[in-house]
């Protein structure tokens, strides 16, 4: 499924208050998961707020009867594959991903024809069509160990994140053939910025996402998924920190270690686009009409779902 390309939404009088959302959602006894990359006021009514394993996690294992999904489409199709039962719903169904729409089904379906004998690794942000034409998905934050844990004699294809996929290679010892994708937002952080930041804040620790281009991991002290990153923060003896990935996670950061700093590295030419515009579509007016009208809602062609689905619960039964 491809999308448009996002705009930041516009900004609107404020909406229904987090209280009435917290109420409707009892109501219709839904569960409200949140990415770390989506907007302070929605981590902040959401139950559960984690990044894609963690949030396939609960996901798959929520009682509740409705599952609202605050992160893009990739993300509620998955809960959708994982728990078919229940009803999945998007605030925005325009909230989709670059990463995903760079790896059309088709396309990769061939690109895995050509490499017949390769154990096809896809990372979860892509599409329901590309995971059933996976042997694996993985995220970011298990990618490494999952990789390390296949057979030495088969070779590996992996997408669809280059930049990802480069890091993976380098930790597992593993050569990779990797689909030439990335993500919008990892790949429009600006290098000059950063060494200015490094400058201003010498102690300050360098945390990136390893969806970020090659020159700028080199710069970091510390990589690993979204995560890992808020891990670090509370842990590290450092008290200032420089954040190259989505500065939605700075919310979570300052809530868990108020006592620290942190810096989010603006794109090139000092633009926004370190903002996902995917995941900000997603507003707490649209969560209440969502929850209010029980839509729009995830909608999966069965026989799709299940081949979907196998890749997933491997993941899963790999993963620690």
């Amino acid at each position: 499924m491809v999308f448009a390309a996002a705009q930041k939404p516009t900004p609107t009088q404020p909406g229904p208050s987090p209280a009435a959302i917290r109420d409707l959602a009892s109501q219709r006894n839904a569960v409200i998961l949140a990415h770390y990359y989506q907007d302070d006021a929605i981590q902040d009514v959401a139950d559960f707020i984690g990044d894609s394993l963690e949030l396939a996690r609960k996901a798959a294992s929520t009682t509740a009867d409705v599952i609202v999904f605050c992160g893009v489409h990739f993300m509620a199709e998955t809960a959708k594959i994982l728990n078919p039962g229940k009803t999945v719903l998007l605030p925005d169904l325009a909230a989709g991903c670059s990463l995903a729409d760079a790896c059309p089904a088709d396309a990769f379906a061939a690109f895995r024809a050509e490499h017949p004998d390769h154990i096809a690794v896809s990372y979860i942000n892509c599409s329901a069509a590309v995971k059933a034409n996976s042997d694996l998905i993985c995220t970011s934050s298990n990618a490494v160990d999952l990789v390390k844990q296949l057979p030495a004699d088969r070779p590996i294809l992996f997408g669809p994140d280059e930049n990802l996929g480069r890091w993976v290679q380098a930790q597992s010892g593993r050569q990779l053939t990797l689909w030439p994708g990335s993500c919008q937002v990892h790949v429009a952080f600006s290098e000059q910025a950063l060494l200015q930041l490094k400058l201003e804040h010498p102690d300050a620790e360098v945390l990136a996402h390893p969806e970020c281009q090659q020159h700028l991991l080199d710069l970091a002290d510390f990589i690993g998924s979204t995560s890992k990153l808020l891990h670090r923060a509370e842990e590290s003896p450092a008290n200032s920190f420089i954040v190259l990935t989505e500065p939605g996670i700075l919310h979570q950061m300052r809530l868990k270690v108020p006592g620290k700093q942190f810096f989010e590295v603006p794109g090139a030419d000092g633009c926004s686009c370190n903002a996902c515009p995917y995941m900000r579509l997603n507003t707490l007016e649209k969560l209440w009409q969502c929850l209010d009208r029980l839509e729009p809602e995830i909608v999966m062609d069965e026989e799709l779902r299940l081949k979907a689905l196998a890749p997933i619960e491997r993941m899963l039964a790999m993963s620690p």
